[in-house]
């Protein structure tokens, strides 16, 4: 029978025993015993900034840590005790000056910045601000029995709660109204929370941390109760300014807990894991054999970082300093899994190991010896070369963000674990975990097409790795074929020309404690919208790009919510104002929806590169600019591999943009120098600027100068300096190059008689669109649709064409003289695809070039098509046809075959109330395979059921669909149930689906076969 247990989880648990005398969370809870509150105060003693409340037999302490951080713990039996120890928490230099007074029902503690109150009768806490503004309160004292201590506070009417460290499907929108766990459960998938953390913070300004090893749990309900299984109150208060009160309090707990590490550049590009030495899965291979899997991604020109050669259970490794030195000419460094401990660690380092990775087996003794695994490891690198320590983990704990990037570990992919993971990493961020992801696809499972979209939107996460060895075939991102490869390739380089950025907010993550990913609510705490569903499929990467993945099987995406502010579509350069809710939003399989806040400037490393290793001290810096009012960004470099930054020696550029705040205007860019210095730093470099104006400047000058104005792509390219407008790209954007110039002297680009993002005439330019579900047949003529909407202004002129693959052809649609403005005119230019035109989804490229405003303009718009196969033109089995859907709950349906694991024919022979067939489809819920009709066929026949292989297991039903219409679906069927006949009218249907769905929630066994299903066409 298939079952979702993992192999690693299963091997685990034998390992360990699942922990019975685990230190952390984990332990089962017996009855509840009687539950005692703290009483009145009996006693009082003041000492410096520590505080002492006795309440009978009870104590509790309160020590004012900084001027805005406290502390409170409670020993009900007047005995403290501190397991964490030195563990988490880091010294915090001296204390601050406080102050105290007895207000008769109350006492009064306090700094300059923050004042707790402990009221008498019966002794209870409330903090606020200096001012006297409310931060929390408790609604009852402080309640302990023996096994668990409770807070109860009273919850605002509008406060949102965020944190809880990594918990999978959930944490970018509030946890308000939820109950979130806090400890290991490996439960690496929805609803799980591995990488926990014992930390919250509040929309009200405040964030609490729980000093423990203990398992929490927190009901962000009314009231608020906070628990920890431990008989025993310790925690720490943050106190929160402004409207970056939440990145304030996420700064002082990790100025606590410690600041993120600084990741070597290599580590924040994509890394490959996989077992090389006797793969019991792969058959027999060396761990030389990496170097072959590196060419692959040579060969293909797609960047990697490092490889993890012997991640597998049992794994072990040979010939490290030969396998190091062979990655190394390949631009990538060597890890290793620390299956068998760190105590080697100190040799594999100096045969060339950069990289460890850590695994469940590290929170076997509990989080302690997790914690001190994840620093051992990280200080291991440091301690046998001079490169920086970079770990992965799961199941970690507070102070694991200063040692390693955390992931959440193993899972199958699908469309549904890119839908939870969206919301999980940019939630985790809110607990200074800055460095987290999931294995793009998963380990198991997945597809061609979830693996290319789930890689899109994981190159906006800082760190992400790709994992082989564990499904039916490899997963590097080259595996797929066309166009999958191309496209994967393409999101590659991307984040590989944005690891400046990238890099740049790794290091305002070492001083903030805030990571790259983050919810929108972080950066739009007064927008309700943002700390809601709305925003909960979508994240922030720094502040100036808005990741909103595509998570379902489809070429549009619905709900995505854009704030306050002005965004621009980052492929077309199509401006929207929010706040506003997209929908319809045209995604092919090659685009991920992106947007980028106006006003951003964002560094890149031009150039066609593949790996950081290919740039050279000299080599040109790019400066994309989305000019809008006064902004600015501090651009941060380094050696990139070594531990020198620690010591001062790196540099910070910052480039300030002045622009209207919309409409015509100049638009300056001023580069300061580069103030620092480092081991490779460039005397002298050239610039490049691309500047998203949507109107062409009148000159251009370089402090004072004016730069050559040139009329072509190729004059550009060819010039040693100058500029080009470009009209064609994205809206219309100035592209400007510029000589070496001297890097510790700034220098200021000036445009005039230009104008903010979006035009001189914000809105004019006309924007275009295409319906849904267009198809072609291959080599057979055919029309694409597209419509073009008039902006602001009349768009005259307007020219429509269509960018196609090679091999098709393209019949330019008739001029429309004409499109008022605010009107839709749609335009049929007509196609022929190539006649071996693969069938499935083809992205094309739709432009408009028109003239609005009195300038000339392009718009532009990618859509999908699709290209369907011959339809069938006489009776035809459902197995023998081309399925252009065929996702499913475990591993791939297969054609003849029962459901097996991971491969595309490891199932068995497919059987039903023990009849066998030959012909037939064997799927596991949740299952959808859509095959096409084009209208030749009249009814489809099978025999559908649970296979006997499950032997009385599964809970499914199945359906039967026609181009949007439910035909049929079937009662109810059990493992038990008899064999069902299916006969179904399917007159003149265009596409076909073949449903099998979970009845009872839970997947295991749902093994669903279309016996025997047969087309009656003609």
């Amino acid at each position: 029978m298939q079952s979702s247990m993992r192999m690693r989880a299963a091997v685990v648990g034998a390992l360990l025993g699942f922990v019975a005398t685990l230190t952390g969370p984990g332990a089962t809870a017996t009855a509840e015993p009687s539950d005692t509150t703290v009483g009145d105060v009996t006693g009082f003693a003041a000492d410096g900034p520590v505080y002492r409340l006795t309440a009978g037999q009870a104590e509790a302490r309160v020590s004012f840590v900084t001027a805005d951080t406290f502390r409170i713990e409670l020993a009900p039996d007047g005995r403290f005790t501190d397991p964490t120890g030195t563990d988490i928490t880091l010294p915090q230099g001296a204390p601050p000056a406080t102050h105290w007074r007895d207000l008769g029902d109350r006492y009064e503690l306090g700094t300059a910045d923050v004042t707790l109150r402990a009221y008498k009768a019966p002794l209870r806490f409330a903090a606020v601000r200096a001012d006297g503004t409310p931060l929390w309160s408790e609604t009852r004292g402080l309640t302990w029995n023996q096994d668990r201590t409770v807070q109860t506070l009273a919850r605002g009417a509008t406060e949102q709660f965020y944190g809880a460290g990594m918990q999978n499907g959930r944490g970018n929108t509030s946890h308000r109204g939820k109950t979130v766990e806090v400890g290991v459960d490996y439960n690496w998938n929805d609803g799980g929370h591995p990488n926990s953390v014992p930390f919250y913070l509040s929309s009200a300004g405040y964030g609490v941390y729980r000093n423990t090893y203990a398992p929490n749990t927190y009901a962000f309900t009314e009231p608020v109760t906070t628990t920890a299984k431990e008989r025993r109150f310790d925690a720490y208060y943050f106190t929160g300014t402004g409207r970056d009160a939440a990145k304030d309090v996420i700064g002082q707990y990790t100025r606590l807990t410690g600041k993120p590490f600084m990741p070597p550049v290599y580590g924040l590009e994509i890394g490959d894991a996989d077992c090389y030495l006797h793969n019991a899965n792969r058959g027999e291979r060396r761990t030389l054999d990496a170097l072959k899997v590196a060419d692959g991604y040579v060969e293909h020109d797609m960047p990697n970082g490092w490889m993890l050669v012997n991640d597998g259970y049992g794994c072990g490794y040979e010939n490290l300093a030969e396998a190091s030195a062979g990655l190394g000419e390949r631009g990538m460094k060597l890890g290793l899994w620390t299956e068998d401990g760190i105590d080697r660690l100190g040799d594999q380092v100096k045969a060339g190991q950069r990289v460890a990775k850590l695994d469940v087996a590290w929170v076997g003794e509990g989080y302690k010896f997790a914690l001190d695994g994840c620093k051992d490891a990280h200080a291991g690198i440091e301690a046998n070369s001079d490169a920086r320590g970079f770990t992965w983990a799961p199941e970690s704990w507070s102070g694991a963000q200063r040692c390693g990037v955390q992931w959440s570990g193993d899972q199958s992919g699908s469309w549904e674990y890119i839908r939870w993971q969206i919301p999980t990493y940019a939630g985790a961020s809110m607990s200074g975990l800055a460095y987290t992801t999931g294995d793009v696809d998963g380990i198991f499972g997945g597809s061609a097409k979830t693996y290319t979209r789930d890689l899109q939107w994981k190159t906006f996460l800082p760190v992400t790795m790709t994992m082989d060895g564990w499904a039916a075939n490899d997963k590097q991102p080259f595996r797929y074929g066309e166009p999958y490869t191309t496209i994967n390739r393409a999101s590659l380089k991307l984040h590989e020309a944005l690891l400046p950025y990238i890099y740049s907010h790794a290091h305002r993550a070492t001083k903030t404690g805030v990571g790259l990913a983050r919810p929108l609510a972080l950066e739009y705490p007064d927008d309700p919208k943002a700390a809601s569903d709305a925003a909960k499929y979508e994240f922030l990467s720094g502040e100036d790009f808005l990741v909103a993945p595509v998570y379902q099987d489809a070429v549009e995406r619905d709900g995505i919510y854009l704030p306050e502010g002005t965004w621009i579509d980052y492929w077309s350069g199509r401006v929207h104002q929010g706040p506003v809710t997209l929908d319809d939003y045209s995604a092919p399989l090659d685009t991920l929806p992106l947007f980028v806040r106006a006003g951003a400037a964002v560094p890149m490393w031009p150039g066609d590169i593949r790996s950081y290793t290919d740039r050279a001290p000299g080599d040109p810096l790019a400066w994309d600019v989305y000019p809008k009012g006064v902004s600015s960004f501090e651009l941060y470099e380094d050696d990139g591999v070594t531990r020198e930054h620690r010591s001062g020696r790196y540099a910070t550029q910052r480039a300030e943009v002045r622009a209207p705040n919309a409409g015509p205007g100049d638009v300056s860019v001023s580069v300061g120098p580069s103030t620092g210095t480092y081991t490779g730093k460039p005397a002298a470099r050239p610039y490049a600027f691309t500047v998203h104006t949507g109107d062409a400047p009148g000159s251009v000058r370089l402090d004072g100068r004016r730069l050559t104005g040139l009329t072509s792509r190729a004059a550009f390219e060819a010039a040693a300096e100058g500029w080009w407008y470009d009209r064609d790209e994205r809206g219309g954007v100035v592209r400007v190059k510029t000589a070496a110039l001297p890097t510790d002297r700034g220098f200021q680009l000036r445009l005039t008689d230009t104008s903010a993002v979006g035009g001189a005439v914000p809105g004019a330019s006309a924007v275009l669109a295409a319906p849904t579900g267009q198809e072609l047949g291959a080599g057979a003529t055919g029309t694409v649709a597209v419509d073009v909407t008039a902006g602001s202004r009349d768009a005259t002129d307007v020219r429509v064409s269509l960018d196609v693959p090679a091999g098709w052809q393209v019949t330019p649609a008739a001029p429309l003289a004409r499109v008022p403005a605010g009107t839709t005119r749609r335009v049929q230019v007509g196609v022929i695809p190539a006649a071996d035109a693969k069938p499935g989804e083809v992205t094309l490229t739709a432009t408009a070039g028109h003239r609005a405003a009195g300038t000339d303009r392009t718009a532009s718009q990618r859509l999908a098509v699709g290209v369907m196969p011959p339809p069938p033109t006489g009776d035809a089995w459902a197995s023998d046809l081309v399925w252009l859907r065929s996702t499913n709950g475990w591993g791939p349906p297969e054609r003849d075959r029962s459901n097996g694991e991971s491969g595309a024919a490891d199932g068995r022979t497919l059987t039903l109330a023990g009849k066998t067939y030959a012909k037939g489809i064997g799927a596991h819920a949740d299952s959808d395979i859509e095959v096409y009709l084009g209208g030749r066929c009249t009814a489809l026949t099978a025999d559908v059921g649970i296979d006997d292989e499950i032997d009385g297991y599964g809970d499914v039903a199945f359906s039967v669909e026609a181009d949007g219409r439910v035909l049929w679906t079937s009662p109810r069927l059990t493992g038990a149930s008899a064999t069902l006949p299916v006969n179904v009218d399917v007159t003149g249907a265009r596409h076909l689906r073949l449903r099998i769905t979970d009845t009872n929630g839970s997947k295991s066994g749902d093994h669903g076969d279309w016996a025997a299903a047969r087309l009656s066409c003609g």
